[in-house]
Parts: C-alpha cells; sequence; structure tokens
C-alpha cells in the first residue's frame, strides 16, 4: 500500500508546526512535503529587534531541513491549485515551473502587507513583513542619520532624520519604540547639527496605541514611547505620501525621507483564486479547520477564516499564537483523516496574554492577566520568546547580553535595495532581484522617499539605483535599471545607464568620450573591464527573454541590446544590427552593414573597422582611434586624427596633414616634413605597424587615458 501524500503550502507559524506535529503522528507512514519561498521559519516578533541592529538576522531564522528532518521541502510559491485534479502547480526559485501532487492539501501560505488607497503609498513606503525589509530598513536608517550627520542645510538634516512609521499595533509600536533607541545611539557618535535629535512620529487612526490590546497595556506602552521622545499621535493618518514628506490628514506636511507602513495585513492571494467562499480575504473553514465541501483540503493561519468557538459569531483573529495554535489542530486533523491518527479536534483557545517588546529593558506584558511594565515585564517577554522559539535560543539570548554590553555596530551593508521590497507585493519573504522569474515590475515595485542612492545624495529619483542591467516587465520603476537618469559622456548623444558595479568602483560605462550612444554591460563584464557583447535578439531589455519579444543575451525574432538576428540592437548581429553587432545596419561595436557606435561595414559606428566607420573604428570613415578612410583621433590612415598616423594626421600623428608634435604633411609644433616642427625627424613606422596612411589590419591600442568620470555609490 502506498503512503499518502501531504502537502502543506507556506513555513509561517502554522505551516511550520502543521509539519513538525504531522512529521511526529505519522511516524515515516506518509509522504509530507513542504512548499515553501524560503528555506527556513521567520520567528517574526523578533524582527523589530533585527531592524534595530540588536539581533543579527540570522538568530531569527530556524532551518527548515535542519528541524524538520522527515519532510521534504520544496522552494518555490505556489501559482494555482487544481482541486479536481488534485495538483498544485509552482515556480521555483529559478523561474522553472514544477507540479506536486497530493492526498491531503494544509493552506499555510499567511499574510501580505495591507495597502490602502492613499495616493502615493504604494510607491513611497515599505512595509515590514520579511526579513528583506527589516534588513532594508536597518540600512537605510543608518544611511540617513549618516548623511544628515554630513548635510550643511537644516532642512536636510530634518528631514532626513525624520522617520514617519504609519500603524500603532503590535509590529508599528515595536519599531518605533526600537528605532528611536537606535537613532539616538547613532548620533551620540555622530552628533547633528546644533544639537538636533532624530524624530520618530507613530501614526494611527485609532485612539490609543495597541488598540486591539488591553487598555492598560496600551497605557504601558504609551507612556514609554512619549518618555523617550516618539511623537505618537493617534487620530490621525497619511493623506498623501510624496518623495519629498507625506501629508497628514489633519492638514500638516512632514518633511521626511521614510514611510514605514505596518497597518495591518492582508492573506495571501493565493486563496482567492480558488473560487471557495470567503470572509474578508480569508477562506472559510470548520471548526476542524478543513474546507466545507472538500474533505481533503485544509486551511489555517491568517489564510483562514477559524470560527471562534469562545466568541461565537466571529473569527480568531490573525495573530502569530492563533497561527501557531492552528497548526498543532490542523496536523491532528489531517492525519486522523487518513487514519493515521486519533480523533478529530476542534479547535479552542484560550488567551494566556500578551507581551510586547519596547526596547531595552522596558516592555509591556499581562502574563496570565496580570499587569506589568519596566524590567518585570521586559524580563517574561524575553522569556517568553525564547520559550516560544523553535530553535535558536543561545545564540539569540547571546546577541541580547552582547547588546546589554557593548555598543551597536550602525553600518551599511547594502544587502537589500529599495526595488527589492516593493510594499505591494505577494512575498515580503522574498527580496526581489534583477532578472528574477516572474517578477511584476511596475508602478507597485517602486520605493519609497528617500530610499536610494538618487534620492539620499539629492540626485532626485526615489528607487535604490539598481544594477545597470533593465528588466523585462511592464515599464520599470523608480529606482530601477532604466528608469532613472543615465549618466552623460562628454560630447556624447544619448545617455548611458551605468552598472552597480561601475559605479562601485567609479568605472565610466561603455563608451569613449565624444562617443554617441553608448552599450550597456553586464555586471561580470563591467567588473572585468570587458566591452559589452552576447549573442541573441529581442526587444531590448536587460539580459532577459520574453516569449515572442526576445531580450537582451537571447536569440530570436526581433532582437534587442546584445541581441542578434531579424532587427538587431546593441551588440547583435544579423539583419539591421544594433549596437555591438554586425550585420545589416550594425549598431554600437560591432561589424557590418550600416554600423554604428563601435561598429565596422557599410556605415562602421564607434570601435569598428568597415564602411564608414565611427570613432575607433578602421575603414570607410574611420572614427576616433581607428586607422582607414578618413581616420578621427589617435587612428592612422585617411584623415588621421589626433596621435595617428596617415591622411591628415591629427596632433601628435605622422602622414597627410600632420598635426602637432607629427611629421609629415603640414607639420605641426615640434614636427618636421612640409613646414617643420621644430628640431623632429621624421621617424620610421616600428616593427609590425603600418607606415602612414595605412589602415592598420585591426584596432590600435589605445594611448589616451579613460575619462575620470566617476559614481556615487548607492550603500
Amino acid at each position: 500500500m502506498s503512503r499518502p501524500r501531504i502537502l502543506i503550502v507556506g513555513a509561517g507559524f502554522a505551516g511550520y508546526r502543521t509539519a513538525r506535529t504531522l512529521s511526529r503522528l505519522t511516524r515515516g507512514r506518509a509522504h509530507i512535503t513542504l512548499l515553501n519561498p524560503t528555506d527556513y521559519f521567520l520567528y517574526l516578533p523578533l524582527l523589530p529587534q533585527v531592524a534595530a541592529g540588536v539581533l543579527e538576522p540570522r538568530r531569527v531564522t530556524v532551518s527548515l531541513s535542519d528541524s524538520l528532518p522527515d519532510v521534504r521541502l520544496v522552494l518555490g510559491e505556489a501559482d494555482r491549485i487544481d482541486l479536481d485534479d488534485r495538483t498544485l502547480h509552482y515556480t521555483g526559485p529559478e523561474g522553472e515551473g514544477g507540479t506536486l501532487a497530493y492526498d491531503r492539501l494544509v493552506l499555510a501560505a499567511g499574510s501580505v502587507n495591507k495597502l490602502l488607497p492613499i495616493p502615493g503609498v504604494a510607491e513611497h513606503a515599505h512595509g515590514f513583513r520579511g526579513l528583506p525589509e527589516a534588513l532594508y530598513l536597518r540600512d537605510h536608517v543608518t544611511r540617513q542619520v549618516e548623511l544628515a550627520a554630513s548635510s550643511d542645510d537644516p532642512g536636510t538634516c530634518a528631514a532626513r532624520c525624520t522617520f514617519v512609521v504609519v500603524g500603532a499595533g503590535y509590529t508599528g509600536t515595536e519599531v518605533a519604540a526600537h528605532g528611536q533607541m537606535f537613532t539616538d545611539a547613532q548620533v551620540r557618535k555622530h552628533p547633528l547639527r546644533r544639537g538636533m535629535r532624530p524624530r520618530w512620529m507613530l501614526l494611527d487612526v485609532a485612539q490609543r496605541v495597541l488598540p486591539e490590546m488591553d487598555e492598560k497595556l496600551s497605557a504601558t506602552a504609551d507612556r514609554v514611547l512619549r518618555q523617550r521622545g516618539v511623537d505618537v499621535r493617534m487620530g490621525t493618518s497619511v493623506k498623501e505620501a510624496t518623495h519629498d514628506g507625506v501629508l497628514l490628514t489633519d492638514g500638516e506636511f512632514v518633511e521626511s525621507r521614510t514611510l514605514v507602513w505596518c497597518v495591518g495585513v492582508r492573506p495571501d492571494p493565493l486563496v482567492e483564486s480558488l473560487g471557495l467562499p470567503m470572509e474578508k480575504g480569508r477562506l472559510l473553514v470548520d471548526p476542524h479547520l478543513r474546507v466545507p465541501g472538500r474533505p481533503e483540503l485544509f486551511a489555517c493561519g491568517d489564510v483562514a477564516a477559524v470560527p471562534d468557538l469562545e466568541n461565537p459569531g466571529s473569527y480568531t483573529p490573525m495573530t502569530a499564537q492563533h497561527a501557531w495554535r492552528h497548526g498543532k489542530v490542523a496536523a491532528q486533523n489531517v492525519a486522523a483523516s487518513l487514519g493515521l491518527g486519533g480523533a478529530r479536534t476542534p479547535y479552542r483557545h484560550r488567551d494566556l496574554g500578551f507581551v510586547v517588546d519596547l526596547g531595552g529593558a522596558k516592555a509591556a506584558a499581562n502574563p496570565l492577566g496580570v499587569t506589568l511594565s519596566g524590567v518585570p515585564a521586559g524580563a517574561v517577554t524575553r522569556g517568553y520568546h525564547l520559550a516560544a522559539m523553535p530553535g535558536n535560543r543561545v545564540r539569540v539570548a547571546a546577541d541580547w547580553l552582547l547588546d546589554a554590553v557593548l555598543p551597536r555596530q550602525a553600518v551599511q551593508l547594502g544587502l537589500v535595495r529599495s526595488w527589492s521590497v516593493p510594499l505591494d507585493t505577494s512575498s515580503p519573504e522574498v527580496a526581489r532581484v534583477p532578472g528574477g522569474p516572474g517578477q511584476r515590475q511596475d508602478a507597485s515595485a517602486r520605493s519609497g522617499p528617500g530610499a536610494a542612492l538618487a534620492a539620499d545624495t539629492g540626485g532626485g529619483g526615489t528607487g535604490a539605483g539598481g544594477p545597470g542591467r533593465a528588466r523585462p516587465h511592464d515599464e520599470p520603476a523608480k529606482g530601477q535599471p532604466g528608469s532613472g537618469p543615465t549618466q552623460v559622456r562628454p560630447g556624447s548623444g544619448a545617455a548611458e545607464p551605468r552598472s552597480e558595479w561601475e559605479t562601485a568602483k567609479g568605472r565610466p560605462a561603455g563608451g569613449r568620450p565624444g562617443s554617441g550612444p553608448a552599450q550597456l554591460r553586464s555586471e561580470a563584464e563591467t567588473a572585468k573591464g570587458r566591452p559589452a557583447r552576447g549573442p541573441g535578439g529581442g526587444e531590448r531589455a536587460g539580459h532577459q527573454t520574453a516569449g515572442v519579444a526576445p531580450v537582451r543575451n537571447q536569440p530570436g525574432d526581433e532582437p534587442a541590446g546584445h541581441q542578434a538576428g531579424g532587427e538587431p540592437a546593441r551588440n547583435q548581429a544579423g539583419g539591421e544590427p544594433a549596437g555591438n553587432q554586425p550585420g545589416g545596419e550594425p549598431a554600437m561595436s560591432q561589424p557590418g552593414g550600416e554600423p554604428a557606435m563601435s561598429q565596422s561595414g557599410g556605415e562602421p559606428a564607434r570601435s569598428r573597422p568597415g564602411g564608414e566607420p565611427a570613432r575607433n573604428q578602421p575603414g570607410g570613415e574611420p572614427a576616433r582611434n581607428q586607422p582607414g578612410g578618413e581616420p578621427a583621433r589617435n587612428q592612422p590612415g585617411g584623415e588621421p586624427a589626433r596621435n595617428q598616423p596617415g591622411g591628415e594626421p591629427a596632433r601628435n600623428q605622422p602622414g597627410g596633414e600632420p598635426a602637432k608634435n607629427q611629421p609629415g604633411g603640414e607639420p605641426a609644433k615640434n614636427q618636421p616634413s612640409g613646414e617643420p616642427a621644430k628640431k623632429r625627424p621624421v621617424p620610421a613606422p616600428p616593427p609590425g605597424r603600418p607606415a602612414p596612411g595605412h589602415p592598420a589590419p585591426g584596432p590600435v591600442k589605445r594611448t589616451d587615458a579613460p575619462d575620470d568620470d566617476s559614481a556615487k555609490g548607492d550603500s
């Protein structure tokens, strides 16, 4: 008899507890598969301490493979569920698709950031639901304080040191409390001008902090926040968000570069696609956590509307405590439905109290209904977290001890960019990467005020300044490759974007001074100083393919940048080639046809031989640094340019009409021949080099120094 197949979607509090309990109950009598975008379980209640530098990121994660040895882990995100065929279709982390069959399915996909129809919020705010968002916020806050300390403008300094948190619930309260302590510690090392102090604002439309908790807990938290210097404003929210700040509902405009969105969560959109009865976005289940009419389907955690038997007519709230308990009951009922466990169990609960960590030794707690504050509450809060964590307890306790006796390390690691953590995302636990599979690249991916290089350095734009390669989805958002301002070279036509490697090392992006449209270079090529190249076709985008309209480095139909075939774009060969491509009408750095910049053939472009060569190219009408035809600067042949022999030589060139320091024709200063210059004999061509007036067989070695244009690096 084959073993039944149990599939669990999501490894949050509910999914992780379900997998762990099922593994213990079935004892190898069932195939248990866990589908999750990451290979770890995240202990969310301690995430504010990661953003404040108290805990290292790995301390709040638990390895799924290590802690669930009898469970098969599949990395990916669920796309579609076929309830009739009992199959689930998913997409892996590298874009590969897959299908998983099941006999029992447990949906525990969790929740995502909740959006409200407020202008500018999707573009200028960041949520706080995943580890990438916490890492980004820590880097961003550190960067703002450092930039404010070095600013000479009082207004800019004040705006950078104003941090707005919307939502005075559990998460928002802890973020504001820890954030104020974190920035105060920073300015003690890097004082601001005129004794200015970082300002944290906590906004909520409710009338008190922690409105869903006991009033005594709320009063304790409010008192600690105000004593610490947090500007708590109840009954107030954001009316509009802009790059320069936020407009409040009371009419005040607050200049800020930081907007943290903690107004709540909504169930994962996956459950909406099932076409089953819902309750405010959550899947309706019975008290046994099973979907009515679907005996093989169970749901728990934030995606499930579980009847609250202690309060008839209501549903359990979307909290970590309930999700953890849901997981245990779901596992017991799944095992019972397969005949691998005892009888079915309805979900019942009894609140044991709540704890809120306010940073340092301060906290608010009511264990078993006993209201505590101050140091006792802090001790109870940390003891509760250590007991509730399924792993890493010793490491977490060690970090707390070190934080108590050593100063925090406030440094920017730059691991997560602003555009990597959009507010509107179905997977806040996964940071977006350039060229990632199936990632939306639309307005919802735009980033918050002052979140990246352009905004942080006063260069305009609100994005993070991503890598130099574009992505093939829709219209790039702010802070994304292809959307922001590009670098313009002296004497050039179209400007060129520069990659992160170029920016970090101060290298110029492709092309030479005086060139026309420049070419994009990949990160690897940029790091090694290689020119941009690549076969393939498509409609130009960053090193990606997209079906019929392929993008760079891909073959096919209408080629784009770094593509060949059809009407090639830059770095492509064939048809009407684009930049860096041969054939047809070549584009940059390509031979053949009518070459574009850096191309040969027809009307060659720069750095290429053939036809009417462009700059840095031999043949036809050569461009700078190229021999043949009408040579450009630093090129021999035809009408030579500077530092080139042949034709009408330019400066430092022999032949034709020589330029300065050159022999032949009408010599310039310090040149012999014709009207000789000062005491300069006509030198014989060196071995292996053609005589003046004759093109060289290939590009000559460049003798001029590259421009020293450097860029500002994004942290």
